[in-house]
């Protein structure tokens, strides 16, 4: 049998990493097994459904590159794949259940069941509903009808226990005395959650249902249903829940929920695919890092764990960073450049002034190659894709900000203003301008001047990017090239000379 398994999100909300890991866990099976994968609207909310809120969770599925084989936008020989327009099967599906005495109409108020609940509360019991309208008369029950009266259909519970195998947690094995009969058709003529999953389940032909811990509790209801309608009751995979590093369920207060923020914060897919996948699920021995092929042939549900997993931003960070510094320089660039554009790094001015008293000077960076080289450059220090922004902007505008912290620790000697000077005369005749050209020059006037190489090289650090920390200083002079490199010496040449004559004032 070809395995054919479903992803099924109300789009009450945009696509969250537990239904995204959900997602995906169906889809590496899917794939793993040559099956397929339907991804299913379950849109009967419609007061919180949304149209904005299915175009997120696509937007999300695509992003992380979970293509599905039969829903929206794609189509299949179970069409419609949103729950909205699937209601008159859904009633059908409930009228068949009352015609052959497995389900029944429940004439019952809102009042009455909410004064029931509140007796039974009262006095410390759990409430249950007491089938009052199973044992309605047909007689009392034309009446009701007569009358016009609005009624919910409830499935009648048999008697005995309901038990399945579930593939993460084995048997599980339900009393039915603990189960009320449970509404299935609401008064309105709306399907309940029960009625309408197993119905699409159903008609679907879905052979396996994986889906979170939490849904546990509705399983032996949409047991009773398959049995009820006569069909095979599909094997279930119940995944442990995601937590917080506090060891709630994951929300809002933990940070960012929503796959598409995690794309917004510098995250690539690949890597929050690879993290999502780890989430309860192990391939065995110590593998972290593994591509989407990897996965697919490692994943079985024999691997996911029955306990909570823990979501690790600190890991997911490193495992970002593993991602990044293994991206070609060209796929860096593509996936870079967004992020510059946003902070309005890009494009560089090609002729603009160095600084509003020099002249301009001819702007190679605005030439692809030129920001390619600087992305390779930051790429080994970057976890997320957002770390670039930072990192890349003393080299992408012409006015450099000196960190109050560089200043303090690296400008404070009285005559650091005559080495820069004479710093900046040495750079401006060093041939060719390479790396160790640079090198050989910068420690050579540290010599010739009495100084330890490493403060005049990090007062030059200092000078051409503000910082206290950047790549390799000798590859930062060459990539900004010897004419913006000697305007930045000169400005803070400048600087030193203001400052030396205030506090001489």
């Amino acid at each position: 049998m070809i395995p054919r398994v479903r992803f099924a999100p109300s789009p009450t909300g945009y696509l969250h990493v537990g239904g995204a890991r959900t997602a995906l866990f169906n889809y590496l099976y899917a794939r793993r097994h040559g099956g397929v994968f339907v991804l299913r609207i379950e849109d009967t909310d419609t007061e919180r459904s949304s149209v904005e809120m299915v175009t997120g969770i696509l937007d999300g599925l695509r992003w992380l590159g979970l293509t599905w084989d039969e829903g929206p936008d794609v189509g299949g020989p179970h069409d419609p794949y949103f729950q909205s327009a699937r209601l008159d099967r859904y009633r059908t599906v409930a009228a068949q259940l009352v015609a052959s005495g497995q389900a029944y109409p429940c004439y019952c108020s809102g009042e009455r069941l909410r004064a029931e609940r509140e007796r039974a509360e009262g006095q410390g019991e759990a409430w249950q509903y007491d089938r009052a309208c199973l044992a309605l008369t047909p007689e009392q029950r034309a009446a009701h009808e007569a009358a016009g009266h609005p009624y919910a259909v409830r499935f009648a519970v048999p008697p005995g226990a309901t038990a399945f195998d579930d593939a993460v947690h084995g048997r599980i094995s339900f009393e039915n005395a603990g189960i009320e009969d449970f509404v299935i058709l609401r008064s309105d003529d709306n399907p309940t959650y029960h009625l309408s999953v197993v119905a699409d389940d159903v008609d679907m032909a879905i052979t396996h249902v994986v889906r979170g811990d939490d849904h546990i509790s509705n399983t032996p209801k949409h047991v009773m249903l398959f049995e009820a309608l006569g069909a095979p009751v599909p094997c279930f995979a119940h995944v442990p829940l995601i937590l917080g590093e506090d060891k709630k369920r994951l929300s809002k207060r933990h940070g960012a929920t929503s796959v598409m923020e995690y794309a917004q914060q510098g995250y690539l897919p690949e890597a929050l695919l690879n993290f999502l996948a780890l989430l309860g699920w192990s391939p065995g021995g110590d593998r972290e890092l593994m591509s989407r092929a990897e996965l697919v042939e490692a994943f079985g549900l024999e691997g996911i764990s029955g306990g909570n997993a823990v979501f690790n931003t600190e890991k997911l960070d490193w495992m970002n960073g593993q991602y990044i510094a293994a991206r070609s320089p060209e796929a860096l660039v593509a996936d870079v450049t967004p992020f510059l554009r946003e902070a309005g790094l890009l494009p560089a001015l090609s002729g603009a002034p160095v600084h509003g008293d020099l002249p301009p000077i001819s702007d190679e960076r605005s030439e692809p190659a030129w920001l390619q080289r600087l992305l390779t450059l930051l790429q080994p220090r970057a976890r997320r894709l957002t770390d670039f922004v930072e990192q890349a902007r003393p080299f992408l505008v012409d006015d450099v900000v000196y960190e109050p912290e560089a200043v303090s620790k690296h400008l404070s000697s009285p005559d650091l203003c005559g080495h820069i000077e004479a710093l900046g005369a040495v750079l401006g005749q060093v041939e060719p301008y390479t790396e160790a050209a640079v090198e050989a020059a910068v420690r050579a006037l540290a010599v010739s001047r009495g100084l330890k190489a490493g403060a005049l090289i990090h007062a030059t650090r200092v000078a051409v990017t503000g910082r206290t920390a950047s790549p390799g200083i000798f590859e930062v002079l060459v990539l900004l090239g010897r004419t913006r490199t000697l305007a930045r010496l000169e400005h803070l040449s400048r600087f030193l000379a203001a400052r030396d004559a205030g506090a001489h004032a």
